[in-house]
């Protein structure tokens, strides 16, 4: 390795280029998730994908997640060899095959076409998380990490937004107040949005060649070849805070429960109804926790720990209340229609399991973003959270496949597994220290950078080194 001697002779001022800003690049993967994922949760809103019984579409999702598990964790050392952009590309590719087998199942009763729909969108959908939450929470400039996961998490709940709004448009109809299926119009302008997705994600700039706005570089460490990549993937899956956060890994995705519920007691425009209006809750929560993530009045230490807390409270309200309300319905099995007498108590249900359910997700983001400053090795972390949260949901909706004494058995196992999840998530924060990358990063003075090659077959990749005069 070739070091330069002196700042002097190495520093050249870099041209800024919009297109390699933090944000340009924010943005790009903000539209791959509102296209991508953002639509399929647009119809996974509705309940059951929109479908008159629950039970198949919760198969396919099974299958679903169980690939998307495998390939999140295989998505890491998959993108570290072949580049982000084109993991990325490949893992919006799959979506609009699932929604085309939802459009021909609800049109001509085909099955096979969900499964093979389900195949393609797991293994997309695998490779697409694990490339997205590397680029969201390694490409901005620490400083700005909370802001610019919200504006990923703003862009892709905004798919379920205006998918939402797409079905509330077509399914508002007074003869839509009962239980059934919505109509097949809307999975023909979902396939249309969400073939746009993949294209899009080829305009993401390699990492090496990204501009933060603070003049820090996004560290990239590739092992040599994708055996050397699985090992390192081994390696983090087997370490100690990884392990104590499997559970809690689980616990934030596993209420798939939530479309039962919707297809148990509400009429097809109630679920376009609670599609659309659910996700201002989300929104809401983002952008609250987010404030949080980002508050320079609290060390990051502090943060995470005040965010922990805030969660459990959270999911503390929503779970009580929607055992209480759970309970009441069960016994009524109501119909329930916007007009309805108990259609708020239901809707306040799925409200609060929104808002908890994506104050817990920001918050896992963010906590596992401060573990490493290496984008290489972020994106075995987000590959590894990703891929236990996609077999959690794999699970989930597998038990969702049965009418369970009304749903009870998937709630009980749900409020189980949270509880699990706190002491040793807990365990977790206590143990962290955040690798506060801002403390590393001063002025030009306080770093040099040099290059070299590693090389992995035709693989290429730019090392940056720092050094830091604060260390």
């Amino acid at each position: 390795m070739a070091t330069s001697p002196t700042l002097e002779s190495q520093h050249v001022e870099e041209k800024r280029i919009w297109y390699r800003g933090t944000l340009f690049n924010a943005f790009v993967i903000g539209a791959v998730g509102f296209l991508a994922p953002g639509l399929w949760n647009a119809m996974s809103s509705l309940g059951a994908g929109g479908a008159e019984s629950p039970f198949l579409v919760n198969a396919a999702n099974a299958l679903v997640f169980g690939l998307m598990g495998i390939f999140c964790l295989l998505g890491g050392p998959i993108a570290n060899r072949i580049g982000l952009n084109w993991t990325l590309f490949l893992g919006a590719a799959g979506y609009p095959v699932y929604a085309a087998g939802l459009y021909t199942n609800n049109r001509f009763g085909n099955v096979w076409l969900v499964l093979v729909g389900a195949v393609f969108c797991g293994v997309s959908a695998g490779l697409f998380w694990a490339s997205e939450g590397a680029v969201a929470l390694g490409y901005p400039e620490p400083s700005k990490r909370g802001r610019y996961m919200n504006i990923w998490l703003i862009f892709r709940t905004g798919g379920p937004l205006v998918g939402g709004a797409i079905v509330l448009a077509l399914n508002h109809a007074a003869t839509q107040k009962t239980k059934g299926k919505v109509g097949p119009k809307i999975y023909l302008i979902f396939i249309a949005l969400q073939g746009i997705a993949a294209p899009i994600a080829l305009l993401l700039t390699k990492p090496e060649k990204v501009q933060r706005s603070d003049g820090s570089r996004v560290k990239i460490v590739h092992e040599t070849s994708f055996a050397a990549e699985l090992r390192a993937l081994g390696r983090a899956v087997s370490r100690r805070d990884i392990i104590l956060l499997l559970p809690v890994f689980w616990a934030a995705y596993f209420n798939q429960y939530l479309g039962n519920f919707e297809v148990y007691y509400f009429g097809v425009r109630a679920r376009a109804l609670i599609g659309f209006v659910g996700n201002f809750a989300s929104l809401l929560s983002s952008q609250l926790i987010s404030l949080l993530l980002d508050y320079k009045g609290f060390a990051v230490k502090k943060r995470i720990q005040i965010g922990f807390y805030y969660v459990i409270f959270l999911h503390l309200v929503a779970w009580i209340y929607a055992w209480v309300v759970q309970s009441k319905f069960a016994r009524e099995d109501p119909d329930l229609d916007w007009t309805s007498k108990n259609f708020t108590l239901g809707f306040f249900v799925i409200l609060l399991w929104y808002f908890s359910q994506q104050a817990l997700q920001n918050w896992l983001y963010y906590f596992v973003s401060t573990k490493t400053d290496n984008i290489s090795e972020l994106s075995r972390f987000t590959g590894i959270l990703r891929g236990q949260e996609s077999f959690a949901q794999a699970v989930s909706f597998g038990i969702n496949t049965r009418d369970w004494y009304g749903g009870r058995v998937p709630l009980a196992v749900n409020t189980i597994l949270l509880g699990l999840a706190v002491v040793p998530t807990w365990l977790a924060v206590k143990e962290h220290t955040p690798v506060e990358i801002e403390k590393k990063y001063g002025s030009e003075e306080d770093y040099v950078e040099t290059t070299s090659e590693v090389l992995g077959g035709d693989a290429r990749s730019k090392l940056v080194v720092v050094k830091s005069n604060a260390h």
